[in-house]
């Protein structure tokens, strides 16, 4: 009997053809080639943190919306206060050969981080940039608390690192990094991934948020623009 769970690569395809994209288009907004989007429509290539961040910038979604049923995806009451509770084994998994992720309140729209369950498998760098191409790097920062097994933690700018049950890193997630198995047993890690400053820069990339939210309302008169244009005083001087 056939998998009626849509893949991360069918919900992807699904959010392109509701915003009438071909994949030349999309290629255009991220940069990818278009027989890596057919294939990651598909399920033929790794989907890897860095590729979803370039999709939801790329097509002007939340990352929620790449892993999970749009219909179903929430967004915060007007008044705040949402929760999911994940029970053992719920998520929605990507799977590849260097990682198994297990991306966690896939339902929750414009989340401040991405928190998520890692299973870690590829043992050698080789092995690592022979399915990736190199490091992973994404714009933000990001967080990792081992819980199974062993893990050496490889980046661009620091000698690697071996971390096990107990241990955690915090870094900048621009540089390039990956994570290696480095002991026979499971190696598993929670992580959260967060976008600079805590905010949803892939969105705001694509709509260009951070022009809008400088520019005084339409409705203001001259002189308001002006002032609101104008730098404002920090609270405390020295």
């Amino acid at each position: 009997m056939a998998n009626s769970t849509p893949t991360p690569g069918e919900h992807i395809r699904s959010v392109r053809k509701r915003l009438g994209l071909t994949l030349s288009q999309v290629g255009e907004r991220t940069g990818l080639a278009v027989s890596t989007l057919s294939k990651l429509e598909k399920g033929n290539v790794s989907l890897s943190y860095d590729k979803l961040m370039l999709l939801s910038r790329g097509l002007g979604v939340d990352m929620a919306e790449l892993l999970h049923d749009a219909q179903g995806a929430r967004s915060a009451p007007s008044g705040g206060g949402r929760r999911v509770v994940h029970r053992a084994g719920d998520g929605q998994v990507v799977d590849t050969q260097s990682y198994k992720q297990t991306y966690l309140a896939s339902e929750l729209l414009n989340k401040r981080f991405t928190p998520l369950i890692a299973e870690v498998r590829a043992r050698t760098l080789e092995e690592f940039k022979a399915e990736f191409g190199d490091l992973i790097r994404h714009p933000g920062e990001e967080f990792a608390f081992v819980i199974e097994g062993e893990v050496v933690f490889h980046s661009e700018l620091y000698a690697p690192v071996t971390l096990k049950p107990g241990d955690s890193i915090f870094f900048d997630s621009e540089m390039g990094h990956a994570y290696l198995r480095a002991s026979d047993e499971t190696c598993r890690l929670v992580a959260t991934c967060a976008p600079r400053n805590g905010q949803d820069e892939m969105a705001q990339h694509f709509l260009e948020a951070s022009q809008r939210l400088a520019a005084p309302p339409a409705s203001a008169s001259p002189k308001a623009a002006r002032a609101a244009a104008r730098p404002k005083p920090k609270a405390t001087r020295r």
